[in-house]
């Protein structure tokens, strides 16, 4: 052999089910010049220990909906499924473990029959040592054969230990040491030493009638069942992920099982909320912490974690209900060996006899439980993971040794749970897979330096430098302050190549309608995204910012949302999504609900995403859980303007003015200078003063905060305009109403072809303020012939209402805005934005004498909160009956 096919070489050892996604995923990537190489002596490929079974009792635990193989295709399984299987399978169904490994397997196949990929050579065999030789490696195998590799991955997973087993049993062939790999005894009792997923399964298989399969465990505990239909996941309490110490932990933890329990009825949420943040709790561990959970926490959390599919629970019932199935809470104290059976002592004294002890104990997960790993520690090209689980390996895989991380020597799977805890089930395992290929790959084409990346681990293929600028500009956007694209465009500078930031400055320029250079911007990224390979979050980035800018508003808004379906952690592209102070966002009401919230798998107690939350739980009337996001995420960060807008609501709505506008006047005075649209701060302020029915407060605040001279852009129409008319519709502000000035300095498409249905409302309100009707009549001409159906059933008929108002055909105006009140949610924005209509619909009921229907609005407003100024207008109304002015 020579040394140019080591240098085109990877070896994988373990060929399990994450060896074999690491292979394929290798073979896809790279060309036919390379040589994949799989390692494992087991006769089969994609199984391993999870699932080499030939028992099809023997189900997944995870629904087929959450076992696809391919993190950006989460129904590839089903779909396979469906294809190879059973073609009427559901998404919450669980499929039989042997058949997931035969998908697997099917994966590794179809990846390596394409002519253009990686060879693929599967060896069975043992690998003995890996030893570094020149810039790569020497992988010897049990028969002496010695492979030149350019990069190696550790896939081999964790084997059963039998150091329990006292010396009498630990030489006895009736020892079922692997029940994966060795028979259990058709005839006679048998005893399984554990209470695991391993011990169900194995109780199922082994029932039979006149048998007792006798289970002995330490605690008596057995997994917890999987409720169909599930319930959504609970986010983790606020604050969870920087808790100290384990007891402060179980605490928290205890709590949010209860509060979960009482909000849902069920346990399950909580435990599954947890896992986006699982890895960040192990971690914040102290070494004698993450000791003192496995002695006595580990087995609880691994029954409600890791549990049965509710066919699975039904068939051990069965087991259990005809007396065949025995548990027992202790451990083997002394075994004698007789040839007729093994007579076993458990530690209370109870005695049995067995045809067969099975260890059902799991895999031990100690460097000392493997030989080849126990030779790599000598060496120094491993060493033991934190609590002594595993190996210690960093945040992509690459096992922190001896080595340089510039060589390529990596793991997957349960060897990295002492970093990272969870690190066996398929979510877990499928990106670990895909990251480490993609590291291979990179390395074997000449990357040696890890690349950088943005707060939220998604990959930048940039300079350091660049990277930098690019997430200060981000970490501004997050927190809602000035200097976003001025950062974007200097990590450009850094590097004219860079293609997230080219993308990301036009993406911002469209949306905020700031700067007239977006398509510059957008024609940069493609000419730079051609000599780059990026990584999959940034060509899907840039194929939705391109869909978004060059095609209509539905399908544009689409492909941002399937790529934030897709990439979650990309807080540039959710910051778009969702409407806030900065966006208009492309979902509303309930859909907005739903999105927020399913972030939360992926972003647990981050405290920009607790910002986004506290907004979604505030439009919810959910008011105490909105301010305690809302708190603690400006505990973290007290530039949160994400939070600062979330909190700011829930003073408005819950009626404490006082208290709101001063904490609201000590933000805008500390942190206002820097915040982007601080206007809408100001806007908030303002209307606390308004609520309280102090006009001149209003005035001063809009001459120093809200005028043109100080507010520009589309915010002079959403916070400057609204606030004159709501000012002159609720009586406060009518003289000398400066709206002039406003229409100015409004973007002149904003009250023609408004970009939204967010955008035409406020472009309506200010020309209504202005008297125009002639305008708001060729608006809503415009808004009836439009397509989207906001514009034509909302926007049009408030611009129908509002020419009746300026025209003072009041019964007409009721009319109209009556049936506009009731539809605007689609409109987008905040219920608080929204209300102006409603204040104008209050106005037209006094003035056409319809005195007690413009009562019943102001009661029903004020039984949500209290309102100097609704109370006023309330008392107009009962006592003239024509007007609140």
């Amino acid at each position: 052999m020579g040394s140019n096919e080591g240098d085109c070489r990877v070896v994988v050892v373990g060929a399990g089910a994450g060896g074999t996604l690491v292979a394929t995923h290798l073979v896809t990537a790279l060309s036919s010049r390379f040589k994949v190489e799989l390692v494992d002596p087991a006769p089969t490929t994609g199984r391993g220990q999870a699932y080499s079974t030939t028992d099809e009792r023997h189900l997944l635990n995870v629904p087929a909906s959450g076992m696809s193989a391919f993190p950006r295709d989460p129904e590839h399984f089903l779909r396979w499924l469906r294809n190879h299987h059973d073609p009427g399978f559901q998404p919450h169904d669980f499929a039989p473990r042997a058949v997931f490994g035969r998908y697997v397997e099917s994966l590794l196949t179809t990846a390596s029959e394409f002519p253009g990929n990686a060879r693929l050579v599967r060896r069975r065999a043992d690998v003995v040592d890996v030893t570094p030789a020149g810039t790569g490696f020497v992988v010897e195998l049990g028969d002496g054969e010695r492979l030149d590799a350019r990069a190696v991955v550790l896939a081999t997973g964790s084997r059963p230990g039998t150091h329990w087993a006292p010396p009498e049993l630990a030489g006895d062939p009736r020892l079922v040491a692997d029940p994966w790999t060795q028979a259990i005894p058709d005839e006679g009792d048998v005893l399984m030493l554990g209470s695991g997923l391993t011990m169900v399964d194995l109780a199922i298989s082994a029932d039979r009638p006149g048998r007792t399969v006798h289970v002995v465990s330490r605690n008596d505990v057995v997994p917890e069942r999987h409720v169909l239909p599930t319930t959504p996941p609970v986010p983790p309490p606020p604050g969870i992920t920087r808790l100290q110490g384990l007891d402060a932990l179980r605490d928290t933890l205890a709590t949010h099982v209860r509060t979960t329990v009482e909000s849902t009825g069920d346990w399950r949420p909580a435990i599954d909320g947890l896992r986006p943040v699982t890895a960040q709790l192990w971690r914040g561990l102290s070494d004698a912490d993450k000791r003192r959970f496995l002695a006595g926490d580990a087995r609880t959390w691994d029954v409600h974690r890791h549990r049965m599919a509710p066919l699975t629970h039904e068939r051990l019932s069965a087991v259990a209900g005809a007396g065949r199935l025995t548990r027992h809470r202790g451990t083997i104290a002394a075994v004698r060996p007789e040839p007729d059976a093994l007579h076993v002592t458990l530690d209370d004294g109870t005695e049995l006899a067995v045809a067969a002890v099975v260890n059902c104990t799991g895999p031990v997960g100690t460097i000392a439980a493997d030989p080849l790993l126990t030779r790599l520690a000598r060496s120094g090209l491993v060493r033991p993971g934190p609590a002594g689980i595993g190996i210690d390996t960093a945040d992509d895989g690459r096992i922190v040794g001896t080595l340089p991380e510039t060589r390529p020597f990596l793991a997957v799977g349960s060897l990295r749970r002492g970093n990272l805890w969870e690190s066996t089930a398929m979510p877990e395992i499928r990106e670990q897979a895909y990251d480490v290929a993609r590291v291979v790959s990179r390395s074997l084409h000449g990357e040696a330096r890890r690349r950088p990346a943005d707060p939220y681990g998604l990959t930048l293929t940039t300079n350091r430098r660049a990277a930098k600028r690019y997430n200060a500009a981000l970490g501004r956007l997050l927190r809602l302050q000035d200097g976003v694209e001025e950062g974007l465009t200097a990590a450009v500078a850094a590097d004219p190549d860079f293609v997230q930031a080219h993308a990301a400055l036009a993406l911002l320029g469209h949306e905020w309608g700031a700067n007239t250079h977006w398509r510059s911007s957008l024609r940069a990224a493609h000419g730079a995204a051609a000599g780059r390979h990026l990584d999959d979050r940034e060509c899907s980035f840039l194929d939705a910012v391109t869909t978004r800018l060059r095609s209509d508003e539905a399908t544009g808004a689409a492909a941002l949302l399937r790529h934030v379906r897709l990439f979650p952690r990309d807080a540039l592209a959710v910051s778009v999504a969702v409407p806030t102070v900065a966006f208009g966002g492309l979902t509303s009401g309930t859909q907005t609900a739903e999105l927020v919230e399913s972030l939360g798998r992926s972003y647990g107690d981050d405290w920009w995403y607790a910002g986004q939350l506290a907004f979604v739980r505030q439009d919810q009337e959910r008011w105490s859980e909105a301010e305690d996001l809302a708190s603690y995420a400006l505990s973290v960060e007290p530039a949160s303007g994400h939070a600062v807008h979330a909190r700011a609501h829930v003073f408005y709505e819950t009626g404490e003015h006082t208290a709101g506008l001063a904490w609201l006047d000590e933000w805008i005075r500390a942190r206002g200078p820097e915040a982007n649209h601080r206007s809408h701060f100001s806007w908030h302020a303002a209307l606390h003063e308004l609520m309280q029915d102090d006009v001149e407060a209003v005035r001063r605040r809009y001459a120093r905060e809200l005028a043109p001279s100080v507010v520009g852009g589309s915010r002079v129409v959403v916070d400057s305009g609204s606030l004159l008319w709501r000012s002159r519709m609720t009586g406060s502000w009518t003289d000398d109403l400066p709206v002039g000035e406003v229409r100015s300095a409004a973007p002149r498409e904003w009250l023609t072809a408004p970009p939204t249905g967010f955008a035409a409302m406020h472009g309506a309100v200010l020309l209504a303020a202005d008297g125009d009707a002639a305008a708001l009549r060729t608006l809503g001409a415009t808004a009836a012939a439009s397509e989207d159906p906001v514009f034509r059933d909302v926007v049009a008929p408030l611009c129908d209402g509002l020419v009746s108002v300026v025209e003072e055909r009041w019964n007409a105006a009721c009319a109209t805005l009556t049936g506009v009140v009731a539809t605007m949610a689609p409109l987008g924005g905040s219920k608080a934005q929204r209300e102006v209509v409603e204040d104008t619909l209050v106005h037209a009921l006094a003035m056409a004498g319809r005195s007690a229907e413009a009562a019943a609005l102001l009661d029903a407003r004020l039984s949500r909160r209290a309102s100097a100024l609704d109370a006023r207008r309330r008392a107009v109304v009962a006592g003239s009956g024509t007007s609140v002015r």
